[in-house]
């Protein structure tokens, strides 16, 4: 990954403290992203199901748990990582 990269946040806590689906707002971020941009999502959770949805489309991903309810997954384009 890049360290130039272009980080997009997304921050699903509230969405799923208020048990609204984030599926497809992180899904909708996921396909606007540019090139060289790479997402930054905070979840409650380590999201496993999420992991294997984007790794199925390509994107790796560097997993931080920051605290007991606080996941930072950062997801970017396979192929030699941010381009």
């Amino acid at each position: 990954m890049s360290e130039q990269a272009a980080i997009v946040e997304l921050d699903v806590r509230e969405d799923l403290k208020l048990k609204n689906d984030p599926f497809h707002k992180i899904m909708d971020t996921i396909k606007s992203l540019k090139d060289g941009e790479a997402l930054l999502l905070h979840a409650p959770f380590k999201p496993i199901p999420l992991l294997k949805v984007l790794d199925k489309k390509g994107f790796d991903h560097h997993l931080e748990q920051v605290e007991p309810k606080h996941w930072q997954v950062t997801f970017y384009k396979r192929d030699g990582g941010l381009q």
